[in-house]
C-alpha cells in the first residue's frame, strides 16, 4: 500500500513537472526572434509642452501647469508634428472634434477655455471661429505672471484635412474625444475617401460607441476602446499560457503599462509575435497606477530596463527625449 502511494505521488509530481515545463517552453521568449529591428515610436500629440501631473482631474487646465520646456512647440499643431517626426516618431497621435459646419478640428480639450482666448465647447464652434483663436493664449509656467505663447498660436489649430494633406505618407493615431456614435460615422466618411493603403496607416481609439462604428466599417484599421483593452489583457493573462489569444485582442492597438507587461505570457518576443499574427500592435506606456495610464513612456533611463531586443511600440509624451535615445542606440547602455 505504501509503495502504491509513493508511485502515485511520483506520478503526480511527474505530471506537475511536465506541465510546468510545457508552460515555460510554450511561453519562453528567448528562442523567438523579435518582430522588428527597433521599437516603433508614437509621439502623443506631437511635440508638446510638458506639465505638472500631480493631482490631475478631467477638469484640470494643464496649460496653466506648464513646466519649463526647452522648445516652443504647441501640441496638435502641424509644426509639432513635423518636429515629432524629425525626432524619430514613426507615428503621431492627435485628437479630433467635429465642428458645427462639418469639419474636424485637431485639438485636445473638450472646451476652448483653457488653452485659447475663446470660451465654449469645442464641438459647438464653427471652423472659422476656431481658426481665429490663439491656441497658445493660456500657457503659463509661473502661475500667470507670464504667458510666453500669447499671440504666437493664432490660426494654428489644424483641420483633419490639413494634417492628412501635409503628411500624405505618414502614420497617425486618431483619438475621437466624445462618446457620440455619430462622430465615428463622420470620421468614417472622411476615411472612406482615402485609398485602402492609406486607411491602413491609421489607428483610431476612444469611447466604445464611435470606435465600434469605425471597426465595423473598416476592419483593417486597428482600433481600441477601454473595455476592449481590459478584456484582451485580462483574458490573455488567464489563458495565454496555453498559447491561445482571446478574440478580443484581434486587430487592436494595445496600450500596455510597463509595470503590467512582465505579467503577460511570453513577454516580450513571444507575446509580440502572437499579437503580430492577429494584426495587433502593442505600445508601452507609463506605469499603471490604479486610475488609468499616468502618462507616456517618457524617461530615457527606463529604456535601459527593456529587453535588449525589444521591437514593440513605445507611446511617449517626450519624443524629443525618447526618439534620440532609441535611434542613437542608447537604450541598453
Amino acid at each position: 500500500m505504501v509503495v502504491k502511494r509513493l508511485k502515485v505521488k511520483k506520478f503526480i509530481a511527474l505530471l506537475v513537472g511536465v506541465f510546468i515545463l510545457f508552460v515555460y517552453l510554450n511561453n519562453a521568449s528567448f528562442w523567438v526572434a523579435p518582430i522588428g529591428s527597433a521599437p516603433v515610436l508614437i509621439a502623443h500629440r506631437g511635440l508638446s509642452q510638458d506639465f505638472d501631473r500631480e493631482g490631475l482631474t478631467n477638469d484640470t487646465c494643464t496649460a496653466e501647469r506648464m513646466l519649463p520646456t526647452p522648445h516652443d512647440y504647441l501640441e496638435n499643431t502641424i509644426p509639432s508634428m513635423e518636429a515629432a517626426f524629425a525626432y524619430g516618431a514613426d507615428s503621431v497621435e492627435y485628437d479630433l472634434h467635429p465642428t458645427v459646419d462639418g469639419h474636424f478640428a485637431v485639438f485636445h480639450d473638450w472646451t476652448i477655455d483653457c488653452r485659447t482666448n475663446g470660451t465654449g465647447v469645442t464641438r459647438e464652434q464653427t471652423w472659422e471661429s476656431l481658426q481665429a483663436l490663439d491656441i497658445g493664449y493660456g500657457y503659463t509656467a509661473d502661475g500667470g505672471q507670464t504667458y510666453p505663447f500669447r499671440g504666437k498660436g493664432v490660426g494654428m489649430m489644424p483641420s483633419l484635412e490639413e494634417v492628412l494633406s501635409t503628411f500624405p505618407n505618414r502614420q497617425f493615431v486618431i483619438n475621437i474625444k466624445s462618446g457620440d456614435p455619430n462622430e465615428g460615422v463622420l470620421l468614417g466618411d472622411r476615411l472612406s475617401a482615402l485609398p485602402r493603403d492609406r486607411q491602413s496607416q491609421m489607428m483610431v481609439y476612444g469611447a466604445t460607441q464611435p470606435i465600434s462604428q469605425i471597426r465595423e466599417r473598416f476592419p483593417h484599421i486597428r482600433t481600441l476602446w477601454p473595455q476592449r483593452l481590459r478584456h484582451c489583457l485580462i483574458r490573455y493573462i488567464a489563458v495565454g499560457w496555453t498559447g491561445r489569444v482571446p478574440s478580443s485582442c484581434k486587430g487592436n492597438m494595445l496600450l500596455v503599462p510597463i509595470n503590467v507587461a512582465p505579467w503577460l505570457w511570453g513577454w516580450p518576443n513571444r507575446f509580440l509575435q502572437r499579437m503580430d499574427q492577429i494584426e495587433t500592435r502593442v505600445f508601452l506606456v507609463g506605469d499603471y497606477q490604479g486610475e488609468g495610464f499616468s502618462q507616456g513612456f517618457d524617461d530615457p533611463e527606463r529604456l535601459k530596463t527593456l529587453p535588449s531586443d525589444y521591437a514593440g511600440g513605445i507611446w511617449t509624451d517626450r519624443i524629443d527625449l525618447i526618439g534620440p535615445a532609441v535611434r542613437e542606440g542608447d537604450m541598453f547602455d
